[in-house]
């Protein structure tokens, strides 16, 4: 076999590896792309979750400034629970 089949048989043969190193590379990007994809879904599904107990929070420290034997008091944390119960029902109608 001459020099310059030799060499021409080296470049075939890296540019197979190349071919095939390029694939591997193009596989795990896609995996990566996939794992990326899912931990945005997770960030989303936590800041959701996160907004909704400060929501939580405020309404319960509404709620609890509000404390008091009266009816009138007893009336408002009422409406505040309807309230409530009634945001909670928009939120699963928007999650659907």
């Amino acid at each position: 076999m001459s020099v310059l089949a030799k060499k021409l048989d080296h470049v075939l043969d890296r540019t197979q590896d190349l071919i095939k190193l390029a694939k591997a590379l193009q596989e795990h990007n896609d995996l990566l792309s996939l794992e990326n994809q899912s931990l945005k879904v997770a960030l989303t599904t936590s800041e959701d979750k996160r907004k909704e107990l400060e929501e939580t929070v405020r309404v319960l420290k509404l709620a609890k400034s509000l404390e008091g034997t009266n009816e009138k008091t007893l009336d408002i944390k009422q409406k505040i629970n309807e309230f409530v119960r009634e945001i909670d029902k928009c939120i699963v109608l928007l999650k659907k």
